[in-house]
């Protein structure tokens, strides 16, 4: 009887795991909610399972039995860290893809992990709880200004407050803590210093569950907006040998501590002198991991299944060579110049790019409606190159070729991020975009330029016949093109 996989989650990275399923002649189920009956997961699965809700345990756990599944991967988001999903599923007797729920529960929560981590030995910042009755402020002095105040149960920038002052203290515990007790159902919060400029790196690793384990290299995640991330890539440019080893020891040490099983990922905040800190730990897949597929040549979700399969093996035993340069930009349905608002609408015309070393993982298809019923990627473009100056010029490229008509987008916001100097010099901090890029980004090619280039090019016109449709053909030159109206350089 041939193997089948039941995937609890939707859209993009369904299709993902479904791909690597089919490779290994598994058989795939997918699961759908009301309201995503136009998902292109559903296409691409062989079976499919209706449910309640993507966050209904029971709903999602009756499924995969119903289904016959031998195997439930959880993909990132909705339920792949609850531990409780993970413990029903091994009970109904199937095989979960990914850690045990109590390495979940151990590290799942921000202030017991950074605990683990002190234990240990793996540097954190200054840190301290909140609890009900003490001395905020005695608290905040131990630390030191600026210090953020953080959700322990959640993430995402929600229940986060940056503060200054000892006198704003109160006024900004409640506010976090109310929004994390709306977000997360917990508003417990704790202290942590502030770093003013720092930069986010992660260290992606794989455990065997016995406790040896491995790490695929580093990521730099540090463009982010809002406590989101924007861009990806790995390796980290411009990040010392030293920097670099001592990540690498310090995830090992946590995987070992913990007997790590499967994918995950441990984040760090490094500051301008190259000292590392402990931020969390994600016990899943991560959106990113893209990048560290291209750089290594490892299928991390092959490796997810095999090691699943074969519990009482080590599935990757030895640290892979990494090889070029890789980055990863996610497109969404919203509007950067409206604040990023969402922009639903149905997918008039799509056209990815193609070409050598350009990898697309996408949600979406031709005809769909996209809703602002779930989450607005559309897809992930992610490209390789065997430096980071040709990973960045073939990303503009890239971008440049995208077609999605139908709906507003964040291209624009991507392209202009690609040709920005500092971005290209690999020299930015994580709140960069906000600060720096931001004010400069309404300068760039007007939207109504963007639409019609991408019209142009959906029709597969030349620069020349684009400048004709730009003057209705009516004897328009070549400098009334898109590509002119949008630089010497077109978009890239």
């Amino acid at each position: 009887m041939a193997l089948k996989v039941l995937v609890a989650n939707r859209s993009e990275i369904a299709c993902r795991v479904f791909q690597a399923c089919r490779e290994m002649g598994f058989g795939t189920v997918a699961i759908v909610a009301p309201g995503d009956e136009e998902a292109r997961h559903l296409t691409y699965a062989d079976e499919l399972e209706c449910v309640d809700s993507y966050l209904n345990v029971e709903s999602v756990v009756r499924a995969a039995v119903s289904s016959g599944a031998t195997l439930v991967h959880p993909g990132y988001g909705f339920l792949s860290e609850r531990s409780v999903f993970a413990n029903a599923i091994e009970k109904a007797g199937l095989t979960f893809v990914g850690p045990r729920g109590e390495t979940m529960d151990l590290l799942g929560g921000k202030i017991a992990a950074k605990e683990l981590a002190e234990r240990i030995g793996v540097p954190t910042l200054p840190w301290a709880r909140v609890q009900e009755g003490a001395d905020l402020k005695a608290a905040a002095a131990k630390v030191g200004f600026p210090l953020l105040l953080k959700a322990a149960a959640g993430g995402g920038g929600k229940g986060m407050r940056r503060v200054e002052r000892p006198e704003d203290l109160d006024a900004s515990a409640e506010s976090a803590s109310a929004e994390a007790r709306s977000a997360f159902g917990d508003g417990t919060l704790f202290l942590e210093r502030l770093v003013e400029k720092p930069r986010h790196i992660e260290v992606q690793v794989f455990g065997d569950g016995r406790g040896h384990g491995v790490h695929l290299h580093e990521r730099e995640c540090t463009l982010q907006r809002r406590h989101q991330k924007v861009w990806e890539e790995a390796r980290a440019p411009h990040l010392s040998d030293a920097t670099r080893q001592g990540l690498f020891e310090a995830a090992l040490k946590l995987v070992r501590e913990v007997r790590y099983r499967s994918a995950g990922t441990i984040e760090f905040l490094v500051d301008e002198k190259g000292g590392f800190y402990f931020l969390e730990m994600n016990t899943r897949l991560q959106v990113e991991h893209p990048v560290t597929e291209l750089v290594t040549g490892v299928d991390l979700v092959r490796a997810q299944l095999e090691q699943a399969l074969r519990p009482d093996a080590t599935v990757l035993a030895e640290t892979p060579q990494a090889r070029g340069h890789a980055i990863e930009v996610r497109l969404y349905a919203e509007d950067p110049a409206q604040g990023f608002l969402p922009t639903p609408g149905k997918v008039e015309r799509l056209r990815w790019p193609s070409g050598p070393g350009i990898r697309i993982d996408s949600g979406i298809e031709e005809g769909q409606t996209i809703g602002t019923s779930f989450d607005s990627m559309l897809g992930k473009l992610i490209v390789w190159a065997e430096d980071r100056a040709r990973a960045v010029a073939r990303l503009r490229v890239a971008l440049e070729d995208t077609v999605i008509l139908g709906m507003g987008t964040n291209q624009r916001y991507l392209l202009e991020l690609a040709r920005d100097p500092e971005v290209i010099d690999g020299k930015v901090h994580t709140h960069w975009l906000e600060r720096e890029f931001a004010p400069r980004f309404r300068s760039g090619p007007s939207a109504e330029a963007l639409e019609l280039l991408a019209a142009a090019r959906a029709q597969g016109m030349t620069r020349a016949g684009a400048g004709l449709a730009a003057g209705r053909g009516e004897g328009a030159s070549a400098l009334a093109s898109p590509w002119t109206t949008l630089g010497a350089g077109g978009l890239s």
